[in-house]
């Protein structure tokens, strides 16, 4: 038996299609959220604590460093909830072959862009 194996394995040449990009940053928003979801509800609870609390957080929103933070949150929730709404309509068996599966993966990468831009012009 032959071994066909790749001789260079070189993650920086190999071209990964849609879908697989699609569900890679699917997953790498999540854990974004993950992170930065300890940050703002830290920041809540110091807005509700009393109004110096909120001058506080107020104060702290407004340093541009943790502006890009929250814009970093904004844009990982909104391709991940395109990229779920994808995942639970292929779930649910539509967008399967192989043609719409790239088609919605293309569409979802988009949406999470358009949405990323959005956040930030609300945000600045």
């Amino acid at each position: 038996m032959k071994k066909q194996r790749p001789v260079n394995l070189d993650l920086a040449t190999i071209k990964l299609p849609p879908a697989a990009l699609s569900s890679i940053l699917h997953r790498v928003s999540g854990v974004i959220m993950l992170v930065l979801v300890g940050l703002l509800v830290w920041l809540l609870a110091k807005s509700l604590s009393s109004p110096q609390g909120f001058a506080e957080a107020q104060s702290v929103i407004e340093h541009p460093f943790v502006r890009f933070v929250v814009w970093g949150f904004l844009a990982a929730i909104g391709y991940h909830l395109l990229a779920g709404i994808r995942h639970i309509f292929m779930d649910l068996g539509f967008g399967e072959e192989k043609e719409s599966g790239k088609i919605t993966a293309i569409i979802a990468i988009v949406g999470g862009v358009i949405l990323a831009i959005l956040a930030g012009v609300w945000l600045w």
